[in-house]
């Protein structure tokens, strides 16, 4: 498979009885206090609470019978596992899912709802590979990788054609990335149906690996540090990185009083939920790090997966789970 505008349709094809299409909401407010017009698609909405169920889903629903049936497995302490989770129920297939041991038990229920199988391990990427290696080894279960996926890149991309469906003549979008699935797919349906339209990739300061990678036109790896956007704290992979080169028109790091201050902003003005991850590309437009003057503005806010008993503005610090 190829990732372009084609495979982006047929996933949008496969996966629309099991997702929602989301709104696209604006704000008067916000885009007077930008000079632009923000058109924000609210994957927060979105099943599971997040962009991830539209990647796991193509991804299961695009395997054959004979492979579906051996199961689907994954590491993740986040998002991606409760969507592949929900995914293989869906299909009726058995999901195998490799979740760190601290990972938050809002997460672990939210997987086990799905009815798929755990595995914990140590909190540690290397112990993450290793499990999930082993119960692929046993079970002959496929990866459905979070980021790294083609089928989940089309997926991720499917909110963008819906964006565009919906307000056609944007001037630019912004898109966060971690792993780079969202953004890819992001990407490659923004330029091919706008190719005009620039791309703007957004990240934490605090891990800002493809910003340094893209800089520097290689891949850079760097220590993960903390972020209250836990969700983009993922090193980039490697083929989407090569996407990313060819389709991302640039990439603007925010700080994390920024990232706070974005997502309090957008509660209180907006009247919605969304997680820290998700406010990053508000909070470029906050600190003024790009210029916007005029123009319209798509904005992908990727979840609303909070832990309410730990919100960045009464002293708690962690509030998402991650990818």
């Amino acid at each position: 498979m190829q990732l372009d505008l084609d495979s982006i349709r047929a996933a949008h094809e496969r996966i629309r009885p099991h997702i929602h299409r989301t709104p696209v909401l604006t704000s008067t407010r916000l885009d007077v206090a930008s000079g632009a017009s923000l058109f924000f698609k609210c994957e927060n909405f979105q099943r599971i609470g997040a962009f991830k169920a539209r990647g796991a889903t193509n991804a299961v629903f695009t395997l054959d019978d004979a492979t579906a049936g051996r199961g689907v497995a994954t590491h993740s302490s986040g998002n991606h596992g409760a969507a592949l989770a929900r995914a293989a129920k869906l299909r009726g297939i058995p999901a195998h899912i490799v979740m760190p041991s601290n990972s938050a038990k809002v997460k672990v229920r939210a997987v086990e709802s799905y009815g798929a199988r755990i595995v914990f391990c140590e909190p540690t990427q290397a112990a993450r590979e290793a499990a999930c290696a082993d119960v692929i080894a046993k079970t002959g279960a496929t990866l459905i990788h979070s980021f790294e996926n083609e089928d989940v890149m089309a997926g991720q991309g499917t909110a963008m054609v819906e964006l565009l469906d919906d307000i056609s003549n944007l001037d630019l979008v912004m898109c966060p990335v971690g792993g780079g699935g969202l953004l890819c797919g992001t990407a490659v349906a923004a330029k091919t149906m706008r190719p005009k339209i620039k791309v703007i990739a957004v990240e934490p300061a605090n891990a800002d690996d493809t910003a340094q990678s893209f800089r520097a036109g290689r891949l850079i790896r760097t220590e993960k540090t903390f972020t209250i956007a836990d969700g983009l704290r993922t090193n980039v992979g490697a083929p989407n990185f090569q996407i990313i080169q060819r389709y991302v028109n640039e990439i603007v790091t925010v700080s994390e009083e920024a990232i706070i201050s974005a997502m309090r902003t957008v509660w209180e003005t907006m009247k919605i939920i969304i997680e820290p991850s998700a406010a990053v590309p508000y909070a470029v437009i906050m600190e003024g790090r790009i210029d916007i003057g005029g123009k319209r503005v798509g904005i992908i806010l990727t979840g609303g997966n909070v832990d309410l008993d730990a919100l960045p503005w009464m002293g708690g610090q962690r509030s998402e789970a991650s990818g």
